[in-house]
């Protein structure tokens, strides 16, 4: 797989061609250093972004072949997403954030809000579910986005740094919730991270550098 980044002095090859693949169920962490592509490598193997070269087989599905409309809602049906900024929205409390993804889905009302509950709940934050995220510490928004990701019950979760604006002690809770999951749920995890901790509670370590896989 390539990318390639135009518009500026010069093109960026982002991905020089990356070759890997991820087994059903496991939890892969993605490392390197700043700018070495670990970000556009998700951000490509989820379909966000598009690639130049090479193919993104997900489940026996190939991404490039589908159009934007059947893409967003593959997304949308068997794909989480966990970012370091948590993006969740100041305006709705815990539990709809969480629900919003199935009322989007259009899951009714109810049962969209017992699913978003029931979820809440499974990452320690039943008390918190009418909180605002003003009123929720990083860790527990990190955890509402976590619920929000896995809320649909997705095959695959994307994470990019979802530890990095956390301290050890609240991150060290956020990869433990992930391992759970992942072991709980048969969910596949792809984390990019720079943290070794978070890689080495990992299935597997993809190192990343230059654009290339180096190990």
């Amino acid at each position: 797989m390539r990318k390639v980044y135009r518009g500026g002095d010069a093109p960026v090859e982002a991905l020089r061609g990356v070759d890997f693949a991820v087994r059903r169920g496991e939890m892969v962490a993605i490392m390197g250093p700043s700018g070495c592509g670990k970000t556009t490598l998700l951000n490509c193997l989820s379909g966000l972004d598009s690639v130049d070269a090479g193919e993104i087989l997900i489940d026996g599905r190939l991404l490039g072949r589908m159009d934007d409309r059947t893409l967003t809602r593959y997304r949308a049906g068997s794909m989480g997403f966990v970012f370091q900024s948590y993006n969740l929205l100041p305006v709705l409390s815990a539990v709809e954030n969480v629900e919003l993804p199935l009322l989007v889905a259009q899951v009714p009302p109810a049962e969209a809000r017992a699913r978003a509950l029931s979820v809440l709940a499974e990452v320690g934050l039943a008390d918190r579910a009418s909180h605002r995220p003003a009123r929720l510490s990083g860790g527990q928004q990190q955890r509402a986005a976590v619920a929000r990701a896995i809320v649909g019950r997705p095959a695959i979760v994307w994470a990019d740094e979802p530890s990095g604006n956390l301290d050890s002690a609240a991150a060290a809770e956020l990869m433990a919730l992930l391992r759970r999951l992942n072991g709980e749920l048969g969910q596949t995890f792809v984390i990019v991270t720079h943290a070794r901790e978070v890689g080495e509670l990992a299935d597997r370590i993809v190192r990343m550098r230059d654009g290339l896989i180096a190990g």
